[in-house]
């Protein structure tokens, strides 16, 4: 699955790592490098894209499999990061701090109900969208995607 505001690099060859893919590495603890995603097939991309990373024995699978292939690409394993337990986006208690501000510098109003009804995806992808530091032209884009563009 893949959000509309990637399209510009998911096809053709999914070039950047898509969304879905960044949430299942977050999941199994890899920080994989846009130089090793090139290295893959778009066959490759496209099956780690697919492949399912939600119970344990998955979330083993795909990061067997995914830090297998680097180091047969590359001659190193991707980096580890720690997993979270429990991620600001799973957050629904609250918006996290960096997407409510990106909100207000857009002229967006989201109320909490309506970050409550997206889905951990959705969350996910606002939540990177919105850090400091990172290209966030997609944020706006994500948004309105999300059926939250009401301006202020």
């Amino acid at each position: 699955m893949y959000f509309k505001f990637e399209s510009d690099f998911v096809e053709p060859g999914i070039k950047c790592i898509p969304m879905i893919v960044r949430f299942k590495l977050d999941a199994c603890g890899i920080k994989l490098k846009l130089a090793e995603w090139s290295r893959m097939t778009i066959a490759e991309r496209d099956f780690f894209s697919n492949a399912p990373c939600t119970s344990q024995d998955e979330i083993k699978e795909y990061r067997g499999k995914l830090q297998q292939l680097v180091l047969d690409r590359m001659g190193s394993p991707a980096d580890e990061i720690p997993v979270e337990q429990y991620p600001l986006w799973s957050k629904t208690d609250q918006i996290p701090e960096s997407v409510s501000n990106m909100f207000a510098a857009q002229g967006v109003t989201v109320t909490l109900h309506e970050w409550q009804l997206l889905d951990d995806l959705q969350r996910f992808a606002l939540l990177k969208l919105s850090r400091p530091g990172h290209e966030n032209k997609n944020f706006m884009k994500a948004v309105a995607e999300f059926g939250l563009l009401k301006l202020a």
